[in-house]
C-alpha cells in the first residue's frame, strides 16, 4: 500500500505562510505535497507566474499539489441572491491546469439546513445540479475534476443523487473531497458514508474527531490523527481499493459543531439517516465519552489552535504513515 501522505494550507493558516512558502514548510517537514485553497488575498488574480513557481517547486521537491476555490452552489451563501459560478470556476480551472493538477476542491459554504429561513435543500440541488451541468465541457476541456467536499451543505446521499442529475460518470468531471470528519457533522458514519460514495472519490480531507452529548443535542470536534474515533483505517483500506491515486491531504484545525438533533424540525431535514446509522453514531458518542473520561482526548478551541498548529500537523503526519503501515 503506498500512499502520498501532505497537508491542506489550511492546518497552517494561522503562520499566514505564501503558498510557495507552505510548499517549502511541507518538503521541511517530510510532507508529500499540499493541497491548496486557492491564492491569497493581496495576490493579482490571475497571477499565472506565481502559480508556475509553485509548480516548479513541487515538481523540483516531489510535492503533489492540489488545487482549491471552486464553488458549487449558485448562490451568494450571506445573501441567498442567486449567481453564475462559471467563469468563477473556468478561472479556477485555468489556475489547476497551470498548476499540473486535475484536482480543484469546491466548498461552497454550509450548514444551511441549521437555519430553517435558509433555501431548502431540495431546491439548492437542483440548482447546483443544473448548474454543474453547465460547466461539464469547460472542465473535461481543462483536465480538472471538480472535487466537492464532503461538507456542511449536503449528505453524501444527496452528492449521489446530483451526479445522477448532471448525468456524469466517476473520473469524468466532478468528483468528491471526502473530509473523514465532517461525514459526522452531517449525521453520517465516516465508513458507511465512505463506501456510498467511494467511486466518486478523488481527494480528501483526513481528518480524525469525535462526538458527543451536548445541550442541544450532539457535538463534534476535531483531535489528533489517529487519536479520535473515526475508523481512519479502515477508510484509508477502501481507497486503497480505488483504481485512480488518492492523495492523503491532513486537514486538521480547532472546534467544534453542534448538532441540534433534540430539534425534531432539524432532524427531519435529514430523511436518508437510517435507524442503523443513527446507532452506529450512538456507538461513536459512547466511545468518544470514553475517551474523554480516560482523558485521551478533548475540545481544543479555534483560539488555541495557533499555538499549537505546527506541532501538530507534524504528529497528524507521522500518525497517518503508522497507520498506513499497520494495514
Amino acid at each position: 500500500m503506498k500512499f502520498k501522505v501532505g497537508i491542506d494550507n489550511y492546518s497552517l493558516s494561522p503562520l499566514n505562510l505564501e503558498p510557495l512558502k507552505v510548499l517549502a514548510w511541507a518538503e521541511k517537514n517530510k510532507a508529500d505535497g499540499v493541497s491548496f485553497s486557492g491564492l491569497p488575498e493581496g495576490r493579482s488574480n490571475p497571477d499565472y507566474e506565481y502559480l508556475k513557481s509553485l509548480k516548479a517547486f513541487g515538481k523540483e521537491h516531489n510535492l503533489y499539489l492540489e488545487w482549491g476555490g471552486a464553488q458549487h452552489i449558485p448562490r451568494d451563501m450571506n445573501s441567498w441572491e442567486k449567481k453564475d459560478l462559471f467563469q468563477h470556476n473556468r478561472n479556477v480551472a485555468r489556475e489547476a491546469e497551470i498548476l499540473g493538477t486535475r484536482i480543484m476542491r469546491s466548498c461552497s459554504g454550509g450548514l444551511m439546513r441549521w437555519n430553517p429561513a435558509n433555501p431548502p435543500t431540495d431546491a439548492l440541488l437542483k440548482e447546483m445540479a443544473n448548474a454543474l451541468k453547465v460547466q461539464k465541457q469547460m472542465l473535461m476541456d481543462h483536465h480538472v475534476i471538480l472535487a466537492i467536499e464532503t461538507h456542511f451543505e449536503f449528505t453524501t446521499f444527496e452528492l449521489l443523487k446530483v451526479f445522477e442529475m448532471c448525468e456524469t460518470e466517476p473520473g469524468e468531471c466532478l468528483g468528491i473531497c471526502l473530509d473523514t470528519m465532517n461525514l459526522l457533522v452531517m449525521l453520517e458514519d465516516p465508513v458507511g458514508a465512505t463506501e456510498r460514495i467511494l467511486p466518486w472519490v478523488v481527494s480528501t480531507h483526513i481528518k480524525d474527531g469525535a462526538i458527543t452529548l451536548c445541550d442541544s443535542g450532539l457535538s463534534v470536534f476535531t483531535v489528533e490523527t489517529g487519536k479520535g474515533i473515526i475508523n481512519l483505517k479502515r477508510i484509508i483500506e477502501l481507497l486503497d481499493t480505488l483504481p485512480n491515486e488518492v492523495t492523503l491531504s491532513i486537514e486538521d484545525h480547532g472546534g467544534d459543531f453542534d448538532i441540534p438533533v433534540y430539534d425534531p424540525d432539524f432532524l427531519a431535514e435529514f430523511p436518508n439517516l437510517s435507524k442503523e446509522e443513527f446507532i452506529n453514531l450512538i456507538n461513536l458518542v459512547k466511545l468518544s465519552q470514553q475517551k474523554i473520561v480516560d482523558g485521551k482526548i478533548s475540545p481544543l478551541s479555534r483560539d488555541k489552535w495557533p499555538d499549537v498548529c505546527e506541532e501538530r500537523v507534524i504528529d497528524d503526519i507521522a500518525n497517518i504513515r503508522k497507520i498506513i503501515s499497520e494495514i
